[in-house]
């Protein structure tokens, strides 16, 4: 049985370290204290900033509290989450089902707290979920691994094949993850309505494909 938080947040740091290892990664640990992530994964060659986080899971919700509390003499308690540029990604292991996710800083920036779903709701609704399914440690790895290789073809790309598609106003065809997708749907939209293919890849694996309704001329 748990005696304090720090209990929880040492097996937790513990278990997304181990769940990484299984998957092949690299997991660094950070020597001074008091940094703003507690591990470095690498992955697709990039050292990534992962906040470890132990969750609670509450009938089909998983619960992720994501804001922390300090208190300063002149402010008071402060609250502050976590922002683009501290980290790359939040890990969370929820003990009460036994599984690790992976959830993009994308999704967390600014939240005070996020909750993923196990199951479909009674109501059927299935709009702005986060299914806890999408972000499982293995698939969401997969999804990272795609759009950071991904990244990284497009900055390599021969700069003859950058001027042909420039000179035809055509955005390029594009990779993405089936959370990203669903975070930015506006910006996918404009680009399919320019002419660009758009896969959309759910947990590693091709799930739909979005482009112009015409064909571009």
């Amino acid at each position: 049985m748990f005696v304090t938080t720090n209990d929880k947040g040492n097996v937790a740091e513990l278990a997304i370290a181990t769940a990484a290892a299984e998957l092949g990664l690299s997991v660094l640990k950070p020597i001074t204290e008091h940094e703003r992530y507690d591990l470095v994964l690498g992955i697709a060659g990039r050292l990534l900033r992962v906040q470890c986080k132990w969750a609670n899971c509450n009938g089909d919700i998983i619960y992720v509290r994501l804001k922390s509390a300090r208190y300063s003499p002149t402010r008071g308690y402060v609250i502050t989450t976590y922002a683009q540029g501290e980290i790359d990604a939040v890990a969370v292991y929820c003990g009460d089902v036994g599984r690790c996710y992976l959830l993009p800083i994308d999704l967390v920036a600014g939240a005070n707290a996020i909750s993923l779903r196990l199951k479909e709701t009674r109501n059927n609704q299935r709009a702005a979920l986060n299914w806890a399914a999408e972000y499982e440690f293995p698939g969401a790895v997969a999804q990272l691994e795609e759009h950071l290789t991904g990244s990284q073809r497009v900055e390599g790309s021969s700069p003859s094949s950058s001027t042909n598609q420039d000179s035809l106003h055509v955005p390029p065809s594009q990779e993405v993850g089936a959370h990203k997708f669903r975070n930015h749907f506006g910006y996918y939209m404009e680009q399919a309505t320019a002419g660009a293919e758009i896969l959309i890849r759910r947990r590693g694996k091709p799930y739909a494909r979005l482009g112009p309704a015409e064909p571009s001329v």
